[in-house]
């Protein structure tokens, strides 16, 4: 009997938009010759099953299951893909754990830690792992924009340190653009970043580790025509060329995959992650680690699974039966 497949996608951030188009192109790709895939819409307190655009069933919280034609259907896996919270951050994971239903991602500790910037990089900065230097606000706090200049220098970088997909970021040049800046980021989260400027070209590196085998993806050169890669670049079509293998050595792909491989490792990841980078004067300096990354049909993790030769329906296989048998 084939298992049933959730790919649950949704989430009650803002990155809630690219989560819609992420989870229809894993949907699409899950081998259904091999299982039954279901739409799993989570917003809010809010669970649907959905077929063809439209709800179809309540999910049962208690044990994930729901009621279709006469019949209990119980879900056997999750593939998540849902950026930001509550799919990206941990707690969704909790409770799949609690349930002891398999699931694709991080952990509920890896997702915690790596869903928090800060946190995350300050681990990692006791692994001697190369990076900007940032100051954390919490919400409503005083900012006094004067000693953060003067600590880390303009321009910085200031985002949301709980968010992805670029939204709430800005790069700030001048003194009297910080403290906009840093309001900008708490719409997003309750903790504002800010951050050095590191100058150079980004890099991404995907991979994911199996039980028995692991795949490190081809590097990804990310060149924005907007001044950085905000939300705009990342997904209005022909704003970032994409390209997949980089412009780099042979030497810098294999540095640039190993750092890569390091932190999946160290932050104790699971399934299939990215990890971004900016290349400075011969050194990737890291920037942030993606446990849930997008998967829309041109997103970069698809394109570096192409660019390897492989597909992700055959991907996806690989990372379903490596949970379920």
């Amino acid at each position: 009997m084939k298992k049933n497949i959730a790919v649950v996608y949704g989430g009650d951030s803002s990155e809630y938009v690219v989560s819609v188009q992420s989870g229809k192109n894993v949907y699409q790709n899950i081998d259904q010759e091999q299982f039954n895939p279901w739409l799993v819409e989570m917003k809010n307190s809010t669970w649907s099953v959905m077929l063809e655009g439209q709800k179809i069933a309540d999910v049962d919280k208690g044990n994930f299951s729901f009621t279709f034609g006469g019949q209990t259907v119980k879900f056997d896996f999750a593939y998540i893909i849902i950026h930001g919270t509550p799919g990206e951050d941990g707690i969704l994971q909790g409770y799949f754990e609690l349930l002891k239903v398999p699931y694709s991602t991080c952990g509920v500790h890896a997702s915690s830690l790596t869903f928090n910037k800060y946190f995350c990089s300050n681990y990692l900065r006791n692994f001697d792992i190369p990076m900007a230097k940032s100051a954390r606000l919490m919400k409503g706090t005083a900012i006094d924009a004067d000693l953060l200049v003067s600590r880390l220098k303009l321009p910085v970088f200031v985002k949301p340190n709980a968010g992805g997909s670029s939204f709430g970021v800005t790069k700030v040049k001048t003194l009297d653009e910080v403290v906009p800046a840093i309001e900008k980021a708490w719409i997003e989260s309750d903790e504002a970043l800010v951050e050095e400027f590191i100058e150079g070209k980004e890099f991404t590196c995907g991979l994911v580790k199996l039980k028995n085998e692991t795949f490190i993806f081809p590097v990804t050169e990310v060149v924005p025509k907007n001044e950085f890669f905000d939300f705009e670049a990342k997904y209005t079509a022909g704003m970032t060329d994409e390209i997949t293998p980089a412009r780099i050595s042979d030497e810098l792909t294999h540095t640039i995959q190993q750092l890569a491989s390091r932190i999946y490792d160290l932050c104790n990841c699971k399934g299939i992650v990215r990890v971004d980078f900016i290349l400075r004067d011969g050194q990737f300096y890291f920037l942030e680690v993606n446990t849930t990354p997008g998967m829309t049909a041109t997103s970069f993790i698809p394109q570096q699974i192409a660019a390897m030769g492989q597909n992700l329906k055959e991907m996806l296989t690989l990372i379903i039966l490596d949970e379920i048998g």
